[in-house]
């Protein structure tokens, strides 16, 4: 682990800055609104164009990796997301109605987002061969990715209060950072893509195996990574808007009580990814017993608790999601061979992708329609998340299925 922690280092700035580049725009999206004379909706989708492009290119991105190499990947697709979010604050900054354009480079900016984040699972796959060591280097990842979260609220109303567009500044600077690093220290781990042999029908006939032996417990992780993001960024939207429309709370303050919850859902990554180590049994409790509890805190929010209530109970469901996350991203990684390892990856983090592109804009349905259940809403589906744990994720057979493939 400690020679390659300079690799680690460099890896984990991608989520961070591809988190930034993303978060960070939660709580301009009502000043958004406001400057640009869009509706509610329409400014959800600045954040959801971004992600649904990366749900259509992450599995392309992941096969390419399997294929050609890792940092092949990874290179470009920084350089992509510098560029679109080039686009973005140009646009803002000098079209009379920038919109579209802002639009257009939050696409280019989520298609660089696709090659770069979700590569990033197998490449620490590949680096580490004991479990233990593996759930260590996962879990730094995971914390830098949650680390973003935290900072995002606060860095983007930091700077919005400058200029309204700042944010989308600093997503060419912290994709360019992140492209020095993993220029300079990644080294690329052997068999990670580039020396594949396999043919693609091989490969196809490689993934139908995979998921026969294996389909049951992967298909679980994808739902559940997905939503464990959909109510994060769906909480997350609506808090941001509550603090402004009802307590007129706004600014780098309005940053600083969005990142609360977040700080704990770092916390507990971290935490999570240092203990787990590689106990399939352990990561299936932790999952099952996280949403639930996350499930019980979402149901008590309402419309008539206060504030400071409401941020306790979101910063336990908060908890839960920080510590069912590096358990997945260590089942996922780890219970799959290194030749389909990115592919496989890739499914996972195109629904966590879904999640993320989903929440605000259904959020925003969800509160014209039955605004008082929203919250109801979230805690069946993180209730649904720990049943599904429960009859899907089995790690004794999960073992078995690995050493099918293996060929033991």
């Amino acid at each position: 682990m400690k020679e390659k922690k300079w690799d680690l280092f460099a890896l984990a700035s991608i989520p961070l800055a591809m988190t930034l580049g993303n978060s960070a725009l939660i709580p301009v999206l009502p000043v958004m609104e406001k400057k640009l004379g869009i509706s509610a909706f329409q400014a959800s989708l600045i954040i959801t164009v971004y992600s649904v492009i990366a749900i259509v290119l992450i599995p392309l991105a992941g096969y390419l990796s399997d294929r050609i190499g890792r940092k092949k990947v990874m290179i470009p697709s920084l350089i992509l997301a510098a560029a679109g979010g080039v686009i973005s604050a140009w646009a803002a900054w000098k079209l009379e109605d920038p919109y579209v354009m802002i639009l257009v480079g939050r696409f280019l900016q989520g298609a660089g987002a696709a090659g770069a984040f979700p590569v990033v699972l197998p490449t620490v796959g590949d680096m580490f061969k004991e479990e233990k060591e593996m759930s260590k280097g996962l879990g730094i990842i995971e914390t830098a990715n949650t680390f973003g979260k935290v900072l995002s609220p606060i860095l983007g109303a930091a700077l919005a209060v400058v200029i309204w567009y700042l944010p989308f500044v600093s997503i060419p600077i912290l994709s360019l950072l992140s492209l020095v690093l993993i220029m300079k220290f990644v080294r690329t781990p052997e068999n990670s893509g580039e020396k594949q042999k396999k043919s693609f029908r091989q490969f196809i006939d490689g993934m139908k195996d995979t998921f026969k032996h294996n389909g049951r417990w992967l298909v679980a992780v994808f739902v559940i990574g997905c939503v464990n993001m959909f109510i994060l960024f769906s909480f997350l939207f609506h808090l941001s808007t509550l603090l402004e429309s009802e307590y007129d709370i706004t600014g780098i303050m309005k940053g600083f009580i969005l990142a609360i919850p977040l700080l704990f859902l770092c916390l507990a990554s971290y935490m999570c990814g240092k203990k787990i180590g590689g106990n399939k049994t352990t990561m299936r409790s932790i999952i099952l017993f996280s949403n639930g509890g996350g499930a019980i805190a979402l149901a008590f929010i309402n419309q008539e608790i206060g504030l400071v209530f409401m941020i306790m109970l979101l910063t336990a469901a908060s908890i839960g999601i920080g510590l069912s996350l590096p358990c997945l991203d260590a089942l996922i990684t780890d219970g799959i061979s290194k030749e389909e390892r990115g592919t496989i990856t890739s499914f996972y983090s195109s629904m966590r992708f879904l999640g993320v592109a989903a929440g605000p804009p259904l959020t925003a349905v969800l509160l014209k329609s039955i605004p008082g259940f929203l919250y109801f809403v979230f805690a069946v589906l993180s209730l649904f998340a720990a049943l599904y744990t429960l009859w899907a994720i089995k790690p004794d057979k999960k073992q078995k299925a690995k050493r099918i493939l293996a060929g033991i």
